[in-house]
């Protein structure tokens, strides 16, 4: 049994939400989510929102119990990537790269899982 969640176009970078997302994988819904409470990282918050998701709908699709489920696999994607131009001097511009993410989660009841 396996649920599953997905945030789209959160405006933090890949990179930086993978070292969250490291953090958690793994781990009983409860614990991940005590680890996520006091990670001092922006990207905790929105990971925190997609993990009671994917446990919320385990327990309405498949009538899990949320105490007994493990995050089987968490992964973080691309998504796309926002072009801005910052001035600089004599007349140059520089492209600014303003990255977003796709955060995936599947909570199961076994640990095994793709790690």
């Amino acid at each position: 049994m396996e649920a599953k969640a997905t945030a789209k176009y959160i405006r933090i970078s890949p990179r930086k939400v993978r070292v969250v997302v490291d953090l958690i994988r793994g781990k009983k819904i409860q614990e991940a989510l005590a680890i996520l409470k006091y990670t001092p990282k922006r990207a905790s918050e929105a990971v925190a929102k997609v993990i009671n998701s994917a446990a919320a709908n385990a327990e309405h699709n498949q009538q899990a119990n949320k105490d007994e489920l493990f995050i089987t696999a968490a992964y973080v994607d691309q998504g796309p990537t926002l072009k801005r131009y910052q001035p600089r001097a004599m007349g140059r511009a520089d492209i600014l790269r303003r990255r977003t993410s796709h955060i995936t989660v599947v909570v199961g009841d076994q640990k095994e899982g793709k790690f």
